[in-house]
């Protein structure tokens, strides 16, 4: 048997554009003489659709469309994703469910077993769990479909498992000798090798191909690395489309040795991190109806490295940056904010701050002991700022990009209602020190972001002589205790006894618990850690504040 698998980049809701693009990729298939094309789970609808799935008209038009795609496709079986209704007296609503068809004609259906709820997924808030995990006859084969979760459960991988079963195991038992995944599986770095030795090594275990359909693109917060794999009864990789773009990649099952297309992937997390972030861009401002971006430009790494994602995005043409000093705005930030805006050939404005600030403090004053000032009037040049940033996206129908970094957010350094406005905080999810490796790698290929932004000490340029590391530890010492605190769920103890200092690691996580309040009030982020903020990190604002344990 010849299969293709077609890794699709969706739009939630747009049942047209969706069923546009299967035809689009079935056909494509079937010129190449294929006898079967995989596409993703809840491609139909796209993914996660989330609480449209409580949309009665939502939920039929999704089954419309999927009868409709059946009566026209032929000459090629076809095997997707869709949401299915749950016709009995008990349990949620709905399926996420898979369809096998062929000329007109429904042959298999399968519902996803395991559903997940942790970090980004709440699948049992829509969906009841489906019941049996049967294999199906099909082209000399017999077919086990697994959704996603379903194959993330072997107990030979997982040493503390989430679920009671292993679908898997249940399909093999049932005879199936060719097990098929269509997966929506939520990229981070690092975890496509875990997927990888994982389906290897399942494929090994029990004897039979593997084929991983994988979604690519971005909805929201959440990044499709694709990356579509093929494995063979050994464990052999023989298919494998490409990261971070809509792909087909074939593989012949028929021949006596299994072979398939194996198209190029990212080298590095860096260069896998930084084609996520393009294409998330990219999918965020179009599939919000935008076509144009507005940055504000300080000089600095952050807002260097997001003027260069947006442009790699969405074409320079489609980029205006706005560069607005004050009275501590250095002359090398004016000489590298336009070296930087030439290099990547954005649109550069320049909207001085100054009279805007005295005025402010003028009118402030009565109330305001000008002898003294502070992180109020540091704040109220960042609020100018955010002010004039807004402004330009409102005269121009552009969305505003949000330059802060993981790093600064994490300990609330930065300033709510000023600098964290916008529509969408591009790197959010990446620590300072990954800016930094992002930032030299873009410059492997041609000196984009200008060598002094990159070796220069950061600071927001609030007041005389300010830096970063005035108010912050060394950012590779800060990265190190917030991903540990943060995505590993480590505690003081285990923070320090890792050799980090007792009085730093505290005053970090107290800063990260007391600014969850600015968190929950920024601009979406792209996901690329393993734990982003977000959707995914569910913590109260109101509550006592870590650590728990020895604070009677």
């Amino acid at each position: 048997m010849k299969v293709a698998i077609a890794q699709v980049n969706t739009v939630i809701g747009d049942f047209k554009y969706n069923f546009d693009r299967i035809i689009y990729f079935a056909n494509k298939a079937k010129d190449l003489s294929c006898d079967l094309v995989v596409f993703p789970e809840l491609v139909i609808t796209g993914y996660p659709p989330r609480d449209l799935l409580e949309k009665k008209d939502f939920v039929d038009a999704n089954l419309l469309w999927r009868d409709k795609l059946v009566g026209s496709i032929d000459g090629i079986g076809v095997i997707c994703g869709f949401v299915d209704k749950n016709l009995n007296d008990e349990g949620k609503p709905l399926y996420n469910a898979s369809v096998l068809f062929e000329d007109g004609e429904i042959l298999h259906m399968a519902y996803k077993r395991l559903l997940p709820t942790y970090d980004v997924f709440d699948e049992r808030r829509y969906f009841e769990p489906g019941r049996s995990c049967i294999s199906f006859p099909y082209k000399g084969h017999r077919i086990g479909i697994t959704i996603c979760e379903d194959i993330w459960n072997d107990k030979d991988i997982f040493i503390k498992r989430m679920y009671h079963i292993d679908p898997v195991s249940l399909m093999i038992r049932d005879g199936a000798d060719l097990i098929i995944n269509i997966s929506a599986s939520v990229f981070h770095a690092g975890k496509r090798e875990f997927r990888w030795n994982m389906l290897s090594a399942v494929a090994r275990k029990y004897r039979v191909p593997f084929i991983y359909a994988n979604q690519v693109g971005g909805n929201d917060s959440f990044l499709f690395d694709g990356i579509s794999t093929v494995y063979d009864r050994s464990g052999k990789l023989i298919a494998r489309g490409r990261d971070f773009e809509e792909d087909l990649v074939v593989c012949d099952l028929k021949a006596t040795e299994a072979s398939g297309d194996i198209h190029p992937v990212s080298d590095s997390d860096a260069e896998s991190i930084l084609k996520a972030l393009i294409m998330g861009t990219r999918d965020y401002v179009k599939k919000c109806g935008f076509s144009k971006v507005v940055v504000g430009l300080s000089g600095g790494i952050d807002s260097a490295l997001t003027a260069y994602i947006a442009a790699m995005a969405l074409g320079n043409n489609n980029v205006m940056a706005a560069f607005m000093p004050s009275q501590y705005t250095s002359r090398e930030n004016f000489e590298d904010t336009k070296e930087l805006a030439e290099n990547i050939g954005i649109e550069l404005v320049q909207i001085p701050i100054d009279s805007i600030f005295k005025e402010f403090l003028k009118f402030l004053s009565p109330s305001f002991d000008e002898s003294k000032p502070g992180i109020t009037e540091q704040n109220i040049q960042a609020r100018i700022r955010g002010s004039i940033l807004m402004a330009l996206s409102n005269r121009h129908g552009s969305l505003l990009l949000s330059t802060g970094n993981k790093s600064e957010l994490a300990v609330g350094y930065c300033t709510l209602y000023g600098d964290m406005n916008g529509g969408l905080a591009v790197i959010s999810d990446v620590p300072k020190k990954m800016v930094y490796e992002l930032s030299r790698h873009i410059n492997k290929e041609k000196e984009y972001i200008p060598k002094r932004i990159i070796e220069k000490a950061p600071s927001a340029e609030l007041k005389p002589g300010q830096l970063d590391q005035d108010d912050l530890p060394p950012y590779e010492i800060l990265d190190s205790i917030l991903k540990g605190y943060i995505e590993d769920f480590k505690s003081v103890e285990e923070l320090v006894d890792m050799g980090f200092d007792n009085k730093l690691v505290k005053e970090v996580i107290s800063k990260v618990d007391i600014n969850e309040y600015k968190r929950h009030q920024a601009a979406p982020g792209l996901k690329v850690t393993s734990k982003a903020f977000g959707y995914g990190r569910r913590y109260p604002i109101a509550k006592k504040i870590a650590p728990y344990l020895n604070n009677n």
